[in-house]
């Protein structure tokens, strides 16, 4: 089988195997292990071994326990608090942008923003946020492991090593340092996209905590484009997530069943794997389609979890969708925002150097 058709496969059905598991078990929050399967499939080659699972594991219970640590300081010391988790969240974008540790920056900004926020309601509800990322991690893992079994990559090809690559080297620390000359303007700009919706969460934990996530995700997301393609990255790709979530609750609806509910899955990663490796041609990128599937997911989750609990399940997807495009709307007015000041900026250091060489 050709790789391209191998990815396809593999990143469809493991989303989709990750879903019935967790649904199967169930675990809280189940919605959070397809969501991991999709972000760690989605990166060609091969799963987390052992001991690499266990590290990720320890990774995530130290960043999202700095944010039960900020729990009893946002009981009693709320301003004092609000600026640790500014600083958090810088951190965790630094990590981001400076260091390419992604993972590690996308769980501390979960930490101190949805499990600190978690901990205003109870501390139990801290702890089982961090229960159900732990083990969305653990199934994702699983479940890439398992069907990489049926779809591998190719073997690893022989490096030649009298190939010195001098060009390579010289091109890859130019970008470096252009990268690090902004990288803490991104990372500014990443923060005051989170922030406010973190002041939203506090508001209501438990009605805003799939807002929190995209949040999140966004900040993350926004790191690492510009701002001329922000507006079609960030509000296309969540305006389609939400039009394909519609269109999975109906077909969800025709049939309700566990069973359905992994084909559905399924069906939809194929379309949405399909356009990822470019098998059905499209002008956006794999990160358009990777955050389309991932608001999708976001969205159709806690409306199976409403369906379940006897919620007015078309009234809390409403106020979720209008929700999501508010947060995204303003994430794209404050990248375009802090780039026309900082293009103001540039410009008056620039007038004022040629002033002074005059």
């Amino acid at each position: 089988m050709h790789l391209q058709a191998r990815r396809i496969f593999r990143l469809s059905f493991t989303p989709a195997l990750a879903l019935t598991i967790a649904y199967a078990i169930p675990t809280p929050l189940p919605f959070i292990a397809p969501l991991f399967a999709f972000f760690l499939t989605a990166m060609p080659g091969p799963p987390l071994g052992a001991k690499k699972l266990f590290g990720l594991i320890i990774l995530v219970l130290i960043t999202l326990g700095m944010g039960v640590m900020l729990i009893p300081m946002i009981m009693h010391f709320q301003v004092t608090a609000l600026l640790f988790v500014l600083v958090g969240l810088y951190l965790s974008s630094y990590l981001t942008v400076n260091l390419n540790k992604n993972l590690p920056g996308t769980f501390l900004a979960m930490g101190v923003t949805m499990i600190s926020a978690a901990g205003t309601v109870s501390y139990s509800l801290s702890t089982m946020i961090i229960q159900a990322l732990v083990l969305g991690i653990v199934i994702a893992t699983a479940s890439h492991t398992f069907v990489y079994l049926f779809f591998p990559e190719d073997p690893p090809q022989p490096v030649s090593t009298k190939d010195p690559q001098p060009d390579t080297i010289q091109g890859e620390s130019s970008s470096l340092s252009k990268g690090a000359a902004q990288s803490n303007w991104i990372a500014i700009r990443s923060t005051l996209i989170v922030f406010p919706a973190y002041l939203l969460l506090l508001s209501n934990p438990l009605a805003y905590m799939p807002i929190a996530m995209k949040s999140v995700i966004l900040s993350q997301q926004a790191s690492a484009i510009d701002a001329k393609s922000a507006g079609k990255e960030l509000i296309g790709s969540t305006l389609l997530g939400g039009i394909f979530s519609v269109l999975f609750w109906f077909a969800l609806g025709l049939w309700t069943n566990l069973w359905m509910f992994f084909l559905w899955m399924l069906l939809f990663s194929l379309f949405f794997s399909c356009k990822i490796y470019q098998l059905i041609a499209t002008r956006f990128p794999a990160s358009f389609w990777i955050n389309t599937a991932v608001t999708m997911l976001i969205m159709i989750g806690p409306a199976v979890e409403d369906s379940a609990n006897g919620k007015d399940v078309y009234a809390a997807f409403f106020s979720r969708s209008v929700l999501l495009i508010l947060i995204t709307l303003y994430a794209l007015l404050a990248i375009h925002s802090l780039e026309y000041i900082k293009s103001i900026k540039n410009k008056t250091n620039y007038r004022n150097s040629r002033t002074h060489a005059l």
